[in-house]
């Protein structure tokens, strides 16, 4: 599983600094060839295993102390939501709450502002939406009472505490197009997109393909997957298409080079 806490490390933030009234969290330098092999459920979706990377990281990290993780936040018997977790920088001794995202979207050029354009595969996941999420409800709930011994353990007032995103993101934009994200960050640009008949066009039929797992997604594609023909391809995408499920590809050119891409059901 280490591929994964590389994919993880190596994926750029979105943004830089701050954005959108959002500080961005940045990873210290990390050499991760010594950190241990990270385990987790088979099962497990993409965002908790990404929680449980960030996790395992930052226990691994001389730069900060993991002091809370998941920090479940209860109005009466109603559960409205979790900190996911609450740093102490080992240099300043100050605290800091990060929120974290690790997101997939795909770049429509079709709508003109930035924040507007990126979308999950299925059309199902915005980042506007997300990003007023963590503005309206998830970075305000540091200042919840029912954490207040939390705060009293620790002795420190959460006024006190910096709170940062890390929103980490692969960005894929129109097959044979770039585009312009601006003020986003431009590396986060990992492949492209585009629709299954434009997949089932002569350009694509000689090509090699590999449906990667959703838990390979966060990895650089490579060499050592079984590659299929388009035409067993185009049978698996197709099944995708008729549920409304844009699967991922890894693309290998004649050329050697390998593409990663989405394919659109809409």
């Amino acid at each position: 599983m280490n591929s994964i806490l590389h994919g993880f490390y190596h994926t750029f933030p979105l943004w830089t600094k701050q954005q959108f009234g959002l500080t961005q969290f940045y990873f210290p330098e990390m050499t991760l060839d010594w950190i241990p092999v990270i385990d987790f459920p088979e099962n497990l979706r993409l965002g908790h295993q990404m929680e449980y990377v960030f996790k395992h990281l930052m226990g691994m990290a001389q730069d900060y102390e993991l002091v809370l993780s998941n920090v479940l936040v209860d109005e009466g018997k109603t559960r409205i939501g979790e900190l996911d977790f609450i740093l102490k920088n080992t240099s300043t001794q100050k605290y800091v709450h990060v929120e974290l995202a690790y997101k997939f979207y795909i770049i429509n050029p079709e709508i003109s502002e930035p924040i507007y354009r990126l979308m999950g595969p299925n059309k199902r996941d915005m980042f506007h939406t997300k990003l007023d999420k963590l503005k309206a409800k998830q970075l305000p709930l540091l200042f919840h009472n029912s954490l207040a011994p939390y705060w009293e353990t620790l002795k420190i007032d959460p006024i006190e505490i910096e709170q940062q995103c890390c929103f980490k993101a692969q960005l894929f934009e129109p097959y044979g197009e770039n585009v312009s994200i601006r003020p986003l960050n431009t590396s986060c640009i990992v492949g492209k997109w585009l629709r299954f008949d434009d997949f089932n066009t002569p350009e694509f039929r000689h090509y090699h393909y590999y449906i990667p797992r959703k838990r390979e997604w966060v990895i650089a594609p490579h060499e050592n997957v079984g590659w299929k023909s388009h035409y067993e391809t185009a049978l698996d995408v197709n099944l995708s298409m008729v549920k409304e499920n844009a699967p991922m590809l890894w693309i290998r050119k004649s050329t050697g080079a390998i593409e990663k891409v989405f394919v659109v059901w809409w």
